[in-house]
């Protein structure tokens, strides 16, 4: 991975990290490289978890081995259903954390924990537990992109799915909400639901990219594609969605529905799998460009970059030597985050609904 001719962005006091370069492979190198990792893998006990934004490599190479493509959450769950000693998480490293919060007796290893998140790293614990005491008459709601010492500070935990059941649900019983840390995810379920809601004041630097004036340009040059958007974004982008969903309901939308083409906004990690399941569909990339963009992501998370078949080769080559990717929590933090985790599953359990298999 090479950045040494890249200079990081500091945006909202968040160091964000160029886009890693790594070498091309050609195709009888990269052969070599999954036949290595997946003798690995079996070696070790070890099962490979991937998030649909990763590269699409390594989203094929945990199918072919017994593992799983998946939101954060299932594939926590996941893991705890697996034999397997060893869990390795190809994401980023608050997945790894809910990884390791759900499965506290299996080793957890990433390619690399460098890989965070910007939801994650703007909301420090130390401040949000100031903000949670500054308002205790609050319920304090938080989605799963977040560390596991915040999540240990909330009442619950949600997925981007079953958020808005959630919030309806605290809203009724007349509960004033506290949410963090994703402002545009906390707007679109304030005004879903009409619960009181204090929202935390941070953004994926993915999501936020997306244009409204430029999504409506795209629009008209493919005035027969739906358009779907990940709430993560502004609400000028979700205003003219077709479907508003999680990473896997955009990906069922993209199977289930008749349109032959579709404008997606979300990252684009998530075309492998969308291209897997309807390889006939037009996918068309909603656009970060134009007037006041940085285009910091390009539609593609820097640190979800992060994961390779080269860094995922070298943590299972060093086995058991290897302590500086894997994940640690302490009991007492992992005891107090699993409680709103495990609220929420309860809840979806009870509800019907499939919160964890349709998370971020």
């Amino acid at each position: 991975m090479n950045t040494a001719n890249a200079k990081p962005l500091v945006r909202d006091r968040i160091e964000v990290p160029p886009h890693p370069t790594w070498p091309v492979l050609d195709d009888a190198a990269k052969e070599s490289l999954k036949d290595r990792v997946k003798r690995l893998l079996a070696e070790q006990e070890a099962v490979l978890v991937a998030h649909y934004y990763v590269d699409g490599d390594l989203q094929a190479l945990a199918e072919e081995t017994g593992g799983l493509v998946a939101d954060s959450l299932e594939m926590a769950r996941f893991g705890a259903k697996s034999d397997a000693k060893t869990l390795v998480v190809c994401g980023v490293r608050f997945m790894g954390e809910t990884a390791k919060i759900l499965n506290p007796e299996k080793r957890v290893l990433m390619p690399t924990l460098a890989a965070t998140c910007s939801l994650d790293e703007g909301c420090p614990a130390e401040a949000f537990s100031a903000f949670c005491d500054a308002h205790p008459d609050h319920t304090v709601v938080v989605y799963a992109n977040t560390s596991a010492e915040v999540k240990a500070r909330s009442d619950w935990v949600v997925t981007s799915s079953i958020a808005l059941p959630i919030v309806q649900h605290l809203h009724a019983r007349g509960e004033k909400i506290l949410w963090a840390p994703d402002k545009h995810l906390g707007r679109y379920v304030q005004r879903m639901t009409g619960a009181e809601m204090r929202l935390w004041d941070s953004a994926c630097v993915v999501h936020e990219e997306f244009k409204g004036f430029a999504l409506e340009r795209v629009r008209r040059l493919h005035p027969d594609a739906a358009v779907l958007v990940h709430p993560e974004s502004p609400t000028e982008v979700i205003d003219q969605a077709d479907v508003v969903g999680s990473t896997t309901q955009l990906i069922k939308a993209v199977h289930d529905l008749p349109n032959r083409a579709f404008i997606v906004a979300t990252d684009e990690g998530i075309f492998w799998k969308m291209h897997q399941l309807a390889p006939d569909k037009q996918l068309i990339a909603a656009p970060t460009a134009g007037e006041g963009a940085t285009c910091e992501s390009c539609a593609h998370c820097p640190w979800m970059a992060m994961n390779a078949l080269q860094n995922l080769a070298a943590v299972l080559e060093r086995g058991d030597q290897d302590q500086d990717q894997e994940i640690r929590i302490e009991e007492s933090i992992r005891q107090r985050a699993v409680q709103p985790i495990q609220r929420m599953l309860d809840f979806a359990r009870e509800q019907g609904i499939g919160g964890g298999r349709d998370g971020r």
